[in-house]
């Protein structure tokens, strides 16, 4: 009987080094390397309406939107590779919804955490990395990039994003908090030990 994979998820505000993170851990263990929103066909069409920075969306209606992608990409791509033995390494997962709708834009927590535990069809990560990083930090290393949705909000919005994610990490006994500020050597050194730490 093949073992399950183990399911490592990087969390963090945009521009904190997220997706370097995940695809150097996933190559160096042979992973399946995926991220939300967007990782399926579904989810791409969902990716551009969740993060167009026009388009008119309430914010329960952006919880739904994250749920729909999350509740496809589980199904499709990160519950499969783990019953067949892959670890998978995903670029954002259950807590970004938790932080970015619930503490971000102030939609009810426990709404979020119910439509969140359905969505993610009751998978949660054995370990979730968080970078964190202040908001002005990330966004001088995004200068020079189109923004979306998210990123185009007002500094506060990033602000309650980040203490979200803090304040999810200090409840939670799997989650493992990394400064993303340091050199990127010694923050792939940092989150190297976390992981080895939580998956031992």
């Amino acid at each position: 009987m093949t073992a399950r994979g183990r399911f490592i998820a990087f969390e963090g505000v945009d521009g904190c080094g997220k997706t370097t993170q995940v695809r150097r851990v996933a190559e160096a263990r042979g992973a399946v390397s995926t991220f939300e929103p967007g990782d399926t066909e579904l989810g791409a069409s969902l990716r551009s309406i969740a993060l167009d920075p026009v388009a008119e969306m309430t914010p329960l209606a952006e919880v739904l939107v994250m749920a729909a992608d999350r509740a496809q990409h589980v199904t499709q791509v990160i519950e499969p590779a783990l019953a067949a033995g892959h670890d998978v390494v995903c670029d954002r997962f259950s807590g970004s919804t938790l932080a970015y709708q619930g503490f971000g834009r102030g939609v009810a927590l426990d709404d979020v955490r119910r439509i969140v535990e359905v969505a993610a069809c009751g998978l949660a990560p054995d370990v979730t990395i968080l970078l964190d990083c202040p908001p002005e930090v990330a966004r001088e290393r995004r200068k020079g990039r189109a923004v979306d949705r998210f990123e185009s909000s007002d500094p506060a919005f990033a602000t309650r994003v980040r203490e979200g994610f803090l304040a999810i990490a200090a409840s939670s006994v799997t989650w493992r908090v990394v400064d993303a500020t340091q050199s990127l050597e010694s923050v792939a050194s940092a989150v190297d030990a976390a992981i080895a730490s939580a998956l031992s």
